[in-house]
């Protein structure tokens, strides 16, 4: 089984990929600002902060896959971009880093722009997609040796629109994932169920990928 962290392990997205990892029988750490009162049984929580990068990498010692949920939103705009950067150099080699980035990425079709530069983009989730998008190019820009991937959930995903698990979804490579009728969406326990899958059995190294149904 892997040792794996969770960064932003109590949001959305990071609690689901705790709860869909300690199911699965790994050893999973939770890190957040603050510990919950509601925990995951058979998961380790810990009180920790992105921002402070040192205490961080020393909490994560001996973690094989790390997954950082953190969004770029309200004080943490600015904020999430470098200090991931600084987290990926800071963390031995041998760790697989692992980020759930926002749809603003994905491009709408094959070759096409990307989904935050069309005029129905949100104003302002602009700063979060496009900070979220500059740390997709910072791994991008990292030496051959640190494997990384990187996730772009489908547009309608969010704690506003929970779903359920049904154990399936679909990957888009680079284009975000949409149903016949052109929606975009997939629940927390199922992007958490791609996410694992991954790491159980990687085929995305080094790379992005987009998760709908």
């Amino acid at each position: 089984m892997t040792r794996i962290a969770v960064i932003g392990g109590t949001g959305y997205a990071g609690r689901n990929i705790v709860a869909e990892a300690v199911s699965r029988g790994h050893t999973v750490v939770s890190v957040a600002r603050n510990v919950p009162a509601e925990r995951v049984e058979g998961a380790t929580y810990l009180e920790g902060n992105i921002l402070d990068v040192p205490s961080l990498v020393s909490e994560l010692e001996g973690v094989e896959v790390v997954v950082s949920t953190v969004p770029a939103r309200g004080d943490m705009v600015g904020n999430v971009r470098p200090s991931t950067a600084e987290l990926v150099a800071a963390l031995p080699e041998n760790v697989r880093f692992g980020v759930i980035g926002g749809a603003g990425g994905s491009l709408i079709a094959e070759g096409g722009p990307r989904l935050v530069d069309q005029d129905s983009f949100t104003e302002e989730y602009k700063p979060e997609a496009l900070e979220a998008i500059g740390i997709l190019e910072d791994l991008q820009a990292t030496d051959a040796s640190r494997d990384w991937f990187y996730v772009h959930p489908a547009g309608g995903f969010g704690v506003y629109n929970p779903g359920e698990r049904t154990g399936s979804y679909r990957i888009g490579g680079d284009v975000l994932v949409t149903d016949d009728e052109g929606n975009s969406y997939i629940s927390g326990q199922d992007l958490a169920v791609a996410i694992v899958d991954e790491i159980e059995s990687p085929k995305y190294s080094r790379a992005r990928f987009t998760v709908g149904y």
